[in-house]
């Protein structure tokens, strides 16, 4: 089915990453024009990059922690393809290692908001001063939140409430402010559980803790940066999700917060390896 997303600008916070890596792609398959975000990873962005006509694509580094740099990042991309349609906001750190809320330190909490809200509200915020400059009728904008967010997370608490921040507070609050730039923009959040990226793959090594997060998931899998990508796809595409705004959605299984299998009911190989 055609997304409606031909032509269109897309910025794709994180692009370097896992799961931006996948949304970039899915994107640039619906004949998008995508800038491709990236902080620390330089090498992954550029690698991406090959992969398609560098008419499609373009790599932008920006510290969006920081005002300037994130007002460069959209100048750069608007020189390159025009005014921004679509805002994809996944960049975002999971810190480690695991730390009780007692003993973590006040830089790292900082560090953490910073990098999961912060940023977030800073790159929403020029998003909508210039769609308003623009004159944009259907902009779009795609948080990625957790299911941290939601249950909570015990060790990462800092993690958790900032994207509880993002997927309650921010897209509660935005979904009634962006009417006033742009009638029909929209603002929406996908929100995975347990995805197979090259970080969360570190979880495999442990068949213990792979049990503990599959008692949680009905569907008994993980899920794979490519499930979240088609998800922010169809939320970011006014001509099949034109009528949907303020909604958060759940890329997770079915995921609740309290078990649903013994261990005996988990399967580790059909859960990894799709077939």
């Amino acid at each position: 089915m055609d997304a409606g997303l031909k032509g269109k600008t897309v910025v794709v916070t994180g692009g370097s990453g896992g799961i931006g890596q996948e949304i970039v792609r899915q994107f640039v398959s619906e004949g998008a024009m995508v800038t491709i975000h990236y902080f620390n990873g330089r090498e992954r962005a550029e690698q991406l990059a090959s992969e398609f006509d560098s008419v499609s694509v373009h790599t932008v580094a920006a510290d969006l922690r920081v005002e300037s740099s994130v007002a460069k990042m959209f100048d750069l991309t608007e020189s390159r393809f025009g005014p921004v349609d679509i805002l994809i906001a996944n960049a975002g750190v999971w810190p480690v290692p695991h730390t009780s809320i007692r003993n973590m330190s006040l830089e790292r909490w900082n560090e953490t908001v910073a990098t999961d809200l912060t940023s977030v509200f800073l790159c929403i915020r020029e998003f909508l001063k210039r769609s308003e400059t623009h004159g944009l009728l259907e902009p779009s904008i795609v948080m990625i939140g957790s299911t941290a967010g939601h249950f909570g997370e015990a060790g990462h608490a800092d993690y958790a409430a900032a994207k509880s921040g993002l997927m309650n507070g921010l897209l509660a609050s935005l979904k009634n402010e962006i009417g006033e730039v742009a009638p029909r923009g929209r603002i929406n959040a996908v929100c995975p559980g347990w995805t197979l990226t090259s970080m969360a793959r570190e979880l495999t090594k442990d068949s213990e803790a792979m049990i503990r997060a599959l008692q949680t998931i009905p569907l008994r899998k993980f899920g794979n940066p490519q499930d979240v990508a088609k998800a922010v796809m169809f939320l970011s595409s006014n001509q099949l999700a034109g009528h949907i705004s303020g909604q958060s959605l759940f890329v997770s299984g079915g995921m609740e917060g309290r078990v649903l299998h013994s261990p005996d009911e988990i399967d580790l190989e059909k859960a990894i390896h799709r077939k």
